[in-house]
């Protein structure tokens, strides 16, 4: 195996690796209003997320996957001897290095940060240390930027809205809040939510992969700058966020279900309504946005309109991790790309033990992780989600 193909086959896995990290990161994204009220169990509520993950790899197309592919201009990076690995393909290694150890540095603390952040974060900063902001494309990066911060925003305004909607139904058909309707409700939408998840989630890693494959010269642009994603990264891309969600971030799942304000029945159905139209506007957009941010958002929206207390505690210690995660990734993807320029053997040894102590940090935190049995014994009982 020469050494771009086995650089190339490295990168995919690490790329997998991510979409993996990002499904069980994001697996509080469509689950912890669900879990929060009851409405489905714990496990039951996993089991649903993971298939509607899946599903849209059948159905959706690749825009936001073709936006994340051309964040960085690869075709612009330094050119380098015959045989080489491509600084195309350092980049997007370095990048993912970042963008999975801030992951897993969240999931830790229980911190719904944003795998999207992370992600682009890890492409910038790799990408200035590949070739200086001439081969960044802003105006992508400006986009995607607004869009990060503008889709929290959206989803509180129409979760709220959602809630007072609700509210008017509850007063014309005196419905309490645990009532069946709402729990059948929040059932189909927290599968819409899965959906919607996976259909822009998954596509970011299917985004990547194209970028190391063409910069591999395993891929080519098309004639309108198109990028035919092939089938097996499709597949590959949702299959991995898929299982996951199925292995289950039950700290964040805690975090945003029980610790941001108080979620029942009525009030997860409005917050799951924010989140899908949020989410499901932006990918038909071609738009990769935030969407940890897009339902921490929708989740105080249906409080606000609820009139819960919000947990300004928590909400500020999200928002921090918010601000940090692009910049801390980046910094990651810059001195993991400063790492690959190293002579070969020097930076063979520096990549493989960056990998190697992820692998390990991955490994402790996993033997360490809040567990599902964890998050049952702090559910609010029957009695206190009617009140």
């Amino acid at each position: 195996m020469d050494i771009v193909l086995a650089a190339t086959v490295v990168t995919i896995a690490l790329a997998i690796a991510f979409d993996f990290t990002n499904g069980f990161h994001d697996a509080a994204n469509a689950t912890s209003t669900a879990i929060a009220s009851r409405s489905l169990s714990p496990y039951k509520a996993v089991i649903l997320a993971t298939v509607f993950n899946f599903l849209p790899a059948f159905v959706v197309g690749t825009a936001v996957a073709n936006t994340v592919a051309k964040v960085v201009d690869l075709t612009e990076v330094q050119r380098i001897s015959e045989g080489a690995v491509p600084y195309g393909i350092r980049v997007v290694l370095a990048a993912l290095i970042g963008a999975i150890l801030w992951n897993l540095i969240t999931w830790h603390r229980g911190l719904p940060s944003s795998s999207s952040h992370a992600l682009i974060g890890g492409l910038v900063g790799a990408g200035l240390g590949a070739g200086g902001t001439a081969i960044v494309n802003w105006e992508s990066v400006r986009n995607i930027a607004i869009a990060l911060v503008a889709s929290p925003t959206i989803a509180l305004a129409i979760a709220a809205l959602a809630m007072l909607a609700i509210r008017g139904v509850q007063r014309v058909f005196r419905l309490h809040e645990d009532h069946v309707v709402f729990q059948g409700g929040q059932i189909v939408s927290t599968a819409w939510v899965s959906w919607a998840h996976g259909a822009n989630d998954a596509q970011k890693t299917m985004g990547v992969v194209a970028a190391v494959l063409i910069s591999g010269g395993y891929l080519g642009i098309g004639a309108n700058g198109d990028i035919a994603v092939p089938m097996w990264v499709v597949i590959g891309a949702y299959g991995a966020i898929a299982l996951g969600t199925l292995y289950g971030g039950w700290a964040i799942i805690g975090m945003l279900g029980l610790k941001v304000t108080r979620i029942t029945r009525a009030s997860g159905l409005a917050a799951n309504i924010g989140a899908v139209a949020t989410i499901l506007g932006a990918t038909d957009r071609g738009i990769p946005i935030s969407t940890t941010q897009t339902v921490s958002g929708s989740i105080i929206g249906s409080g606000i309109g609820a009139r819960s207390a919000i947990n300004r505690r928590v909400v500020g210690s999200m928002v921090v991790a918010w601000v940090l995660t692009a910049p801390a990734a980046g910094l990651i993807g810059f001195a993991m790309f400063e790492l690959t320029t190293l002579p070969r053997i020097a930076a063979d040894i520096a990549v493989v033990a960056a990998i190697g102590a992820v692998v390990a940090y991955a490994a402790y935190l996993a033997r360490h992780a809040v567990t599902e049995k964890d998050i049952e014994e702090e559910l609010p009982s029957e009695e206190a989600l009617e009140i």
